[in-house]
């Protein structure tokens, strides 16, 4: 395709989040954050495999197909990515036709990921936490019915960055555990946050890991401060109402 009608056809789609290079045409190059996302990438990409050996993986957010494509790249087998913006999907698609990659894109929530009745070898979600009004249940849900054995986790981060070695209990009366500055949090964004009304909880690094936990991962790798790789652990204790939330059964959990 001439570079042109590329050029065209990428300010038509636009405007993008993810800094593509298609036929020769960036698609953001004055992105804010730099070369976005591969100026990321770059510093965590040493977690995933050269040759993924045709393991499956799911990119949940996949917003422009950055990260989907990249695995395509490393010779993963079938890669679906979802994403609840019809532009970001349009651009996906565009992207991954001119780049000659099988990828499959799909409108979907991450709430309705149970739908897919598949789990995948490696999950991506990245850059997706933070802009849920439900960050907890969306890690659960990823946990019981996605998640075959791996996921690659990132989440903006502020505040404190170490976590605090907690009991696992605590008296009604303790209050002093809650001002230490690494003690889990979620800061809770009302309005918006860079502009962003998607923008509605922002962690801090014992806040992600302690979620993480919780939902049932054990944290394996943590290549850069917002970045970890995770694999499926045990799951802790939950009530029969949030099973039933949930889809779960008992012998699943």
């Amino acid at each position: 395709m001439d570079q042109s009608v590329i050029r065209n056809r990428v300010a038509a789609l636009g405007p993008w989040f993810h800094n593509m290079r298609i036929g020769g045409v960036e698609t953001s190059p004055e992105h804010f954050l730099g070369d976005y996302p591969a100026v990321k990438w770059n510093a965590f990409k040493h977690v995933v495999p050269e040759d993924l050996g045709g393991r499956s993986v799911l990119d949940i957010g996949c917003n422009a197909g950055f990260y989907s494509q990249e695995m395509k790249r490393r010779n993963a087998g079938p890669v679906l990515g979802i994403d609840s913006d019809p532009r970001y999907l349009r651009q996906a698609q565009f992207a991954a036709e001119l780049g000659g990659l099988d990828i499959e894109f799909r409108l979907m929530s991450v709430y309705d990921v149970a739908e897919l009745r598949q789990k995948f070898d490696l999950v991506l979600f990245l850059g997706v936490l933070y802009h849920l009004r439900h960050p907890l249940l969306a890690l659960d849900l990823l946990y019981e019915h996605v998640v075959g054995d791996a996921m690659l986790f990132q989440c903006m981060q502020r505040g404190e960055d170490s976590a605090a070695s907690l009991e696992a209990d605590y008296d009604f009366r303790e209050w002093q555990v809650f001002e230490r500055s690494d003690y889990p949090k979620l800061f809770f964004v009302e309005h918006r946050f860079a502009n962003d009304p998607t923008n509605w909880f922002i962690p801090n690094r014992a806040g992600v890991e302690a979620m993480l936990r919780s939902a049932g991962f054990v944290i394996e790798a943590h290549p850069e401060r917002e970045v970890y790789l995770v694999r499926r652990g045990e799951r802790p204790y939950m009530d029969e109402p949030t099973l039933r939330v949930l889809g779960a059964s008992h012998g699943s959990v």
